[in-house]
């Protein structure tokens, strides 16, 4: 399924139905009172949230929602019925926005949330409703009110627990493979991941969290280069963050010199994302060139007060200490109530 995280809608509620005019016709009463019915309500837009969609696809080439009218009012009191609403369902984690003032409408981060996006217009009133003691024979009804409608977009941030972050081909979506149900396209060249994947990591005998693979970042990703801000912002929601480096490629220079460069661009995108709690991990350990290099690269990051998780993604050496790592800073994190 192709994965898309942005669409923009036209939604638009149903219209009131006319109020009606009309007169009581009984035998025997020639001239009876007015008797014409409300007009009745349009319908709503609601959008609701489910966890049975992982993307905005369904909604890309459809984005017209439109509810429908209330049936106009009807003699003998008669009230019309009222107009059959729309039910929009996106992921769970979708944003809802205001296309022209860019304003959060509605933020969608639980299974079955619903958001009322357009609202049904009243009925008009009918005549037997404008009746007076001056006024008995009202020849006039009102107009329904129209339904609300409006343009707006959406936007996808995937819920997830932790995100995994680094350089393209660092081994991200081979560890989300290993350590989880996910199964993302991999191979050995930049760019594999075109899309973000998720998993549920489980561990202990009960107790699981939700990691998501984000497609690999360069220098320059805050300003569109690579992959660009396309994917940052499905790590805004995330308890903490899994940063992966590769320290066996030939234009290796240190750990500690990429692991700068992701975080001066994670600043740059979201000073709270850059705050995020990290916990450091260096793949390929199975690698002759990278247990060479690894020694150095822990003392160094150890001076810094940041502790390196040695691992193999591929054989899954250093797996379980690194998931159990993980693992003790959700339940602080959860904990504390963050």
């Amino acid at each position: 399924m192709k994965f898309i995280d942005e669409a923009k809608i036209y939604v638009k509620a149903g219209d009131g139905g006319r109020g009606c005019v009309s007169f009581r016709r009984e035998k025997n009463i020639p001239r009876g009172g007015p008797d014409g019915g409300d007009g009745g309500k349009g319908g709503d837009v609601i959008i609701k949230a489910s966890r049975g969609y992982r993307t905005l696809l369904h909604l890309k080439f459809n984005q017209h929602h439109v509810a429908k009218r209330g049936s106009h009012g009807e003699g003998s009191d008669r009230t019309g019925r009222g107009g059959k609403g729309v039910e929009v369902v996106l992921p769970v984690g979708t944003i809802v926005k205001d296309i022209d003032t860019d304003a959060v409408l509605a933020d969608l981060t639980e299974d079955g949330q619903t958001y009322l996006v357009a609202k049904g217009g009243i009925g008009g009133r009918g005549n037997a409703r404008f009746a007076t003691s001056t006024n008995k024979a009202p020849r006039y009804a009102q107009d329904g009110v129209e339904g609300e409608k409006k343009w707006v977009n959406l936007e996808l941030k995937l819920l997830a627990d932790v995100g995994i972050i680094g350089f393209p081909n660092v081994g991200k979506s081979t560890l989300i493979s290993k350590i989880s149900a996910a199964k993302p396209k991999i191979a050995d060249y930049p760019f594999t991941t075109l899309t973000p994947n998720l998993g549920v990591v489980k561990y202990g005998d009960f107790e699981n969290f939700v990691v998501a693979d984000i497609p690999g970042l360069i220098k320059g990703a805050h300003l569109g280069m690579g992959l660009g801000t396309k994917f940052l912002r499905h790590i805004e929601r995330t308890s903490l963050l899994l940063h992966m480096i590769d320290i066996s490629k030939e234009s290796y220079s240190s750990a500690w010199e990429d692991f700068e460069t992701i975080n001066k661009e994670l600043v740059r995108f979201s000073p709270s994302v850059a705050e995020k709690k990290q916990i450091v991990a260096i793949n390929k350990m199975d690698l002759p060139i990278t247990r060479e290099r690894i020694n150095t690269e822990i003392e160094f990051f150890e001076n810094k007060g940041i502790k390196i998780f040695p691992i193999s993604a591929v054989t899954g050496e250093g797996k379980n200490d690194l998931i159990w790592e993980i693992a003790r800073n959700m339940k602080s994190y959860k904990d504390q109530g963050s």
